[in-house]
């Protein structure tokens, strides 16, 4: 079982916390009046010593910070992982190396510190370029804030990416149209560009159950919004490789490759998931969310894991289906297969003739029409 090389092989290591939690937000974050980031720091150190001996050998391609708020995090705690994880495992030569940082003037203060300990790639959360917005958003940086660290990231790092929300409250589409070339305007080598979703368990899906969150675009809108996106990005040389991810070619996100091309990757921290070949077998990893019974978890000598789930065939080709359809290269036919992955071909035939779907000998990808109705597109593939 050495699928997962199609992927590559990357570590994910979740840093829970926030100053505060956005209305929108379903992550696993929380915020805390005190952290000891020594205390942390043996945590992770401890787990990525348990997986590293798990995985000896293998070529790291892409380590990724993710939250919460890792910018959060003090650049000592930053070096003293990257320091371990370079010990532990060989890493590529172009080892891709992604912090997630807000734009504020506290954490583009922390850059620099970031860039020694060895970070070579900054993901921001502007998420608004319009301060009103961003106050809705429950965002604590302003218009202004977030323009000065982006200044800072691009005067320190060579690939730089920031997140936008659109389909936002009364957002109009010239509105969306307007900020989306200021963002680009900006040089970014990458942005992540999403549709605001409700999601249950937040603050805007309590509101919205009230009938109390206002201004929601209409569907129509919506996909509006998302057509013009495509259209301007890929006018700019930033098309969009993935349904919500543009990059200039060569700047695509390396460890988010590895997901959607169903490679394998470590999974540490709060709530991280993972996906791991181990002895011919792939496993599906994850983590209890609370904070303190992850680390509890660790420091009692254990690991931070709840018990892993042995991923069967028809799990593996259907996440690989499902992830790389994403993608505009879309899905290799031969790798499917040899998963045991099998698809209807009266099924394709129908996708194709209504323009959803394409496909040459070798692979099969969603057409930008399929793309704005892909998990319906994708539940017809997969359907027996």
């Amino acid at each position: 079982m050495d699928d997962w090389r199609n992927g590559g092989f990357g570590l994910y290591l979740h840093w829970p916390f926030c100053q505060s939690k956005c209305p929108y937000c379903d992550f696993n974050s929380h915020v805390a009046a005190s952290i000891d980031q020594g205390r942390w720091q043996r945590a992770y150190l401890a787990e990525i010593d348990r997986i590293g001996a798990e995985t000896q050998g293998r070529v790291l391609n892409s380590v990724f910070f993710g939250g919460g708020t890792p910018s959060l995090m003090e650049p000592e705690l930053v070096a003293a992982i990257l320091e371990r994880v370079r010990a532990t495992w060989p890493a590529a030569n172009d080892c891709e190396i992604t912090l997630e940082a807000n734009p504020g003037s506290v954490e583009a203060g922390r850059f620099a510190g970031y860039r020694d300990a060895g970070v070579n790639r900054i993901s921001m959360g502007i998420q608004a370029l319009n301060d009103a917005d961003l106050h809705r958003l429950g965002r604590l940086h302003s218009v202004a804030e977030a323009r000065a660290a982006f200044d800072v990231a691009r005067g320190l790092f060579d690939r730089i990416s920031f997140d936008l929300i659109y389909a936002r409250q009364d957002q109009g589409l010239d509105d969306w149209r307007h900020e989306l070339r200021e963002a680009l305007a900006m040089a970014a080598d990458h942005l992540s560009l999403y549709q605001l979703t409700i999601e249950d368990g937040t603050a805007f899906g309590d509101r919205f159950a009230r009938g109390r969150l206002r201004g929601l675009p209409a569907e129509e809108l919506s996909a509006d919004m998302y057509a013009v996106t495509q259209e301007i990005c890929e006018a700019a040389g930033l098309p969009a490789y993935e349904v919500s991810n543009h990059a200039r070619p060569g700047s695509e996100s390396r460890h988010n490759l590895i997901y959607w091309r169903a490679g394998d990757y470590a999974g540490i921290g709060p709530g991280a998931h993972g996906r791991l070949t181990l002895g011919g077998v792939k496993l599906a990893t994850e983590a209890p969310k609370a904070p303190g019974d992850w680390l509890q978890r660790v420091e009692r000598g254990g690991h931070g894991e709840v018990p892993r789930v042995a991923l069967d065939a028809r799990d593996r080709a259907f996440e690989y289906l499902m992830m790389a359809l994403r993608l505009r290269e879309g899905l290799d036919l031969t790798r499917y297969q040899a998963m045991g992955g099998q698809l209807n071909s009266s099924k394709i035939n129908e996708l194709v003739e209504i323009g959803m779907i394409a496909r040459d000998d070798s692979r099969l990808w969603a057409t930008a029409q399929g793309r704005m109705v892909l998990n319906a597109v994708i539940t017809e593939l997969a359907g027996d």
